[in-house]
């Protein structure tokens, strides 16, 4: 009984000596736990610290007109059934009203006297009044120093003899990956000088709702209404991108947020304070999406790249040697991965300078085509009537056979599609669903004998359509 008793006592002695090793063990780990939270929260904090002074609220004024259907009616049967002068009436009837906003700003830039803010378009690229707020309460007078709606940033500058208001660090957003903490800052719903925490939850998004001119971070760290033209910021204190719009059916935060990258914006800053607008370089092609069957009758399957479906006539892109079908694989050595890369890359280059495009045609590959950048004018400065071939084909598959009461199989060929207005394919006659079997006599199978056809043409080309059991011949374009 004494030998169990002893036992026991050895064992329980034991155990709480191992007991007391667990807890203490337990008690190191949870302070080990508490200081890393502790560390992460200062990190927070020293961001926060470091961010918020260079953050500014965007107050905006914009003059808007509307027409006051009552206004200088002498009889209220006007208002239902016009009146004989009722063109005159509506602009006489014009009236003027203010329109206030809100956004978001960060400080990127400093000359001198002068700060410039980077924020959203769609901010203060329309407002008569600006004014900028800083974290500190004071207030300047803002002045609009460029805007552009393609990208959707613009570029306000206000004046201070205040040397100490610091300038937002710019990183790198190229190396920015999913899973990367992140701090949205800004003034959501009109909260200024708030800030949020999340991570990077997706790098590269584009969707038909967004700019071809940029790609987005996508981020869950919340961002609302007010938030546009803030910052997102990484864990180093940088501005990686500016906040831009949020994916909402309530328009309110639901974990969607998109920032375009800084990188995308960096030599916009430049632009606007150099010409007061973003220069964008255009070589003069139409790029078209592809599907995966398409790019099997290309002869392009699994192969990344970006297709020029049409090439304006005497463009930059006709006088380097770039024609209507080619598949553009690279830009100056640099792989092209889609199509909206390749947008903002051609974008990105200088008016003046040259580009070496390599491309895949007929099944080759062609380098060294120079091209000469010109610069980009406005959407509606551009003639796309003076597209070359003035439409696009699609593979003859069995559901467009079918759609199109197609049951001879014999008939081989591509289908016409999107013909542009007083271009050469208008002036050919040719019309959307037309079967083209030949290009200049030659029969063609599918869309790479296609555009290798017209590629091979000299100075002049006719097409062979089938149309109603017949094939007729068009005219003869020139170019």
């Amino acid at each position: 009984m004494k030998k169990i008793l002893k036992v026991f006592a050895a064992t329980a002695l034991l155990c709480f000596i191992s007991g007391q090793v667990f807890a203490d063990s337990q008690k190191k780990s949870a302070d080990s736990s508490f200081s890393v939270i502790e560390a992460l929260q200062n990190s927070f904090r020293a961001i926060t610290n470091t961010m918020l002074p260079a953050v500014v609220e965007v107050d905006v004024t914009e003059t808007k007109t509307y027409t006051d259907p009552f206004g200088g009616m002498s009889n209220p049967f006007e208002f239902f059934f016009g009146s004989p002068h009722s063109n005159e009436d509506n602009k006489k009837n014009q009236k003027e009203y203010e329109s206030k906003g809100l956004g978001s700003g960060v400080i990127v830039r400093k000359s001198g006297s002068t700060y410039y803010v980077l924020t959203n378009n769609h901010v203060a690229g329309s407002a008569t009044k600006i004014s900028i707020k800083l974290n500190d309460g004071r207030q300047y007078e803002g002045k609009l120093v460029g805007a552009d709606s393609r990208v959707d940033i613009a570029l306000v500058s206000f004046e201070s003899k205040d040397a100490s208001i610091p300038v937002a660090k710019l990183g790198n957003s190229d190396l920015v990956q999913p899973g990367d903490i992140c701090l949205a800052f800004g003034a959501p719903l009109g909260y200024s000088q708030s800030v949020t925490q999340g991570i990077v939850s997706a790098v590269g998004r584009n969707a038909t709702q967004m700019s071809a001119f940029s790609d987005y971070i996508q981020t869950d760290a919340a961002i609302n209404q007010g938030n546009s033209g803030g910052p997102l910021v990484n864990i180093y204190g940088e501005v990686i991108g500016i906040n831009t719009w949020i994916a909402s059916s309530s328009g309110g935060s639901v974990g969607l947020g998109f920032a375009i990258p800084i990188n995308n914006i960096k030599s916009s800053i430049d632009s606007f304070i150099k010409n007061g607008k973003i220069v964008y370089g255009w070589v003069g092609i139409s790029i078209a999406e592809l599907s995966d069957e398409y790019k099997a009758d290309l002869g392009v399957a699994n192969t990344e790249g970006a297709f020029a479906s049409m090439v304006f006539l005497n463009s930059p892109a006709q006088k380097g040697g770039i024609k209507p079908g080619d598949y553009i694989i690279e830009l100056n050595g640099k792989k092209v991965r889609s199509s909206n890369q390749l947008i903002r890359d051609i974008g990105k280059l200088e008016a003046g300078s040259t580009a070496k495009f390599t491309v895949i045609r007929g099944g080759k590959t062609v380098s060294g085509i120079t091209v000469k950048i010109d610069e980009r004018g406005n959407e509606t400065e551009i003639n796309r009537s003076k597209q070359w071939p003035g439409f696009t084909v699609y593979p003859l598959t069995d559901a467009l056979r079918d759609q199109l009461k197609l049951e001879d199989k014999k008939i081989k060929g591509v289908v016409a599609s999107g013909i542009e207005e007083k271009s050469p394919a208008a002036s050919l006659r040719i019309q959307n669903f037309d079967i083209i079997t030949a290009v200049n006599g030659k029969k063609i199978n599918n869309v790479a004998e296609f555009y290798a056809e017209l590629a091979n043409a000299q100075k002049s080309v006719n097409f062979d359509i089938y149309s109603n059991g017949g094939t007729i011949t068009t005219g003869t374009y020139r170019f």
